[in-house]
């Protein structure tokens, strides 16, 4: 990558002062991009979800390994219940979703109450021996007195189900046929085992799930430089291979010896540890031995660290730098935070990272852990961040109530916001794909390796920024 003058080198920029300039290209389609990153990590798309809370729990981290990327679980989750989470998605299926079910005695609010814990939105009623009966969909169940019996419930044509060996293509057909988005899968017993949606074929044919060693979906677990010691050797046991260290202020003398005492124990796992912004700390964890490093200041409004006491830096600068300096020494950086738009997550590509790792953008979608609620006529999530006063609550939950409450007096991030117009994850990764791809062909290069090299960036005005803006008179 090289800016079209050297002298912003010395400038702080974000991502809203830059803009990508379009080359001479002769690449004809967006089928030749390879947007896989040439890195250890299994991932084959550029994206990792955070390891919040609010983000990612084991419907997040099922649905994103099968389609290409890497979710880190929340280092707050006690033991079991991480220990629980990995051994399922261990033991998802590569291709088939999990499925919602019902009994015959579940009330139409009992079918509502989970619909959307799932992109499919879909409830499956099984009989006592957990064989499909009746499959519905919100259509099927509003308007109708919600202490009325699924069982009661009339559908209008025979259950239409496949079998695990069934093809994308076969299935989509029949689905085609029969006008249908959900297919119940069951085993040679007609037990339900998974559900297939018609959205799901075509995308199985476009991603790769990310494996690992075993040919399991992948996982990755962050830890807390509190209580790593007494939970990795059952986390790596587990089939972990990928260890995020997380610390708010990395650099201390603390955080240098963990890693130390980490890596000569376990050699050939992938550590990686944040939170970065320059060259010289960057270098600093590489010579200690992480695989990659984490670039992220405390960008997003939602985290008041940076407003109080102004410890930040703009991440575009942050992240051409950390990264520059984590290939000098031939490992990898991950641009965090600030990845509002796809051209962000090329702007991140280009300044030498080679994955980003999306927070509020997944905070609302169906996959997500928190309850789909109403606002009168509109549904939203609940978001949270790790610093929060919530969040500080849930990891210090087996303490007195007294330590409690000295710890909360320490919240810095807001405790709570509502995020609207529910999305599956399917969506932004489809449309962040895309558009990542459309971002790599203007440059004239066929891969992530070709765009850092080729990217050129310019720098623009503030006024350059505002002329891509909506700017119609607006009706009062």
């Amino acid at each position: 990558m090289k800016l079209n003058n050297e002298n912003y080198i010395w400038e702080e920029l974000t991502f809203d002062d830059v803009f990508l300039y379009q080359q001479q290209s002769d690449i004809k389609t967006r089928t030749q991009i390879d947007i896989t990153p040439e890195t250890q990590l299994s991932t084959t798309l550029p994206i990792i979800s955070s390891n919040m809370n609010a983000i990612t729990w084991k419907r997040m981290a099922e649905k994103l390994a099968r389609l290409w990327g890497l979710w880190v679980l929340p280092q707050d989750m006690v033991l079991d219940r991480m220990l629980n989470i990995i051994d399922y998605v261990h033991s998802a299926d590569l291709r088939l979703d999990t499925s919602l079910t019902v009994k015959k005695n579940n009330t139409i609010r009992d079918a509502l109450w989970i619909i959307n814990k799932r992109s499919h939105q879909s409830v499956i009623m099984v009989d006592c021996k957990d064989k499909p009966v009746s499959i519905f969909k919100e259509e099927d169940l509003i308007d109708k007195d919600e202490y009325t019996k699924l069982s009661d419930l009339r559908k209008p044509r025979q259950l239409i189900t496949g079998q695990k060996w069934i093809t994308d293509e076969e299935a989509f057909n029949l689905m085609e046929d029969n006008g249908i988005s959900s297919l119940p899968i069951v085993n040679k017993k007609w037990v339900l085992i998974w559900v297939l949606t018609k959205n799901d074929t075509v995308r199985n044919s476009n991603y790769k799930p990310s494996l690992n060693k075993n040919w399991e979906l992948d996982v990755a677990v962050a830890l807390s430089l509190n209580w790593y010691t007494s939970v990795i050797d059952k986390i790596i046991d587990s089939g972990v291979n990928t260890i995020f260290l997380d610390t708010a202020h990395w650099y201390t003398s603390r955080m240098l010896d963990t890693i130390k005492t980490v890596r000569n124990k376990y050699n050939d796992i992938i550590i990686i540890s944040w939170n970065i912004m320059t060259w010289e700390w960057a270098e600093a964890l590489v010579k200690a031995w992480v695989n990659w490093v984490k670039v992220w200041i405390w960008p997003w409004a939602m985290c008041t660290t940076r407003m109080m006491t102004w410890v930040w830096r703009p991440q575009f600068s942050a992240v051409l730098e950390s990264a520059q300096a984590a290939r000098e020494n031939w490992w990898f950086a991950i641009a965090d935070w600030w990845i509002k738009y796809p051209r962000d997550l090329a702007f991140s590509l280009a300044a030498w990272a080679t994955h980003t790792m999306l927070w509020t953008l997944l905070a609302w979608t169906y996959e997500s852990p928190g309850d789909v609620k109403s606002d009168t006529d509109w549904l939203y999530k609940e978001n949270y961040w790790m610093a929060s006063t919530k969040a500080v609550i849930w990891r210090t939950g087996e303490l007195s109530k007294f330590e409690q409450a000295k710890r909360e007096r320490f919240e810095e991030w807001i405790s709570k916001s509502k995020i609207y117009n529910i999305e599956a994850l399917w969506d932004i990764v489809d449309k962040f794909r895309t558009w990542l791809e459309s971002a790599i062909s203007y440059s004239w290069a066929e891969n992530i390796e070709q765009f850092h090299k080729k990217a050129i960036i310019w720098v623009q005005t503030p006024a350059w920024f505002t002329e891509w803006t909506p700017h119609w008179r607006l009706k009062k």
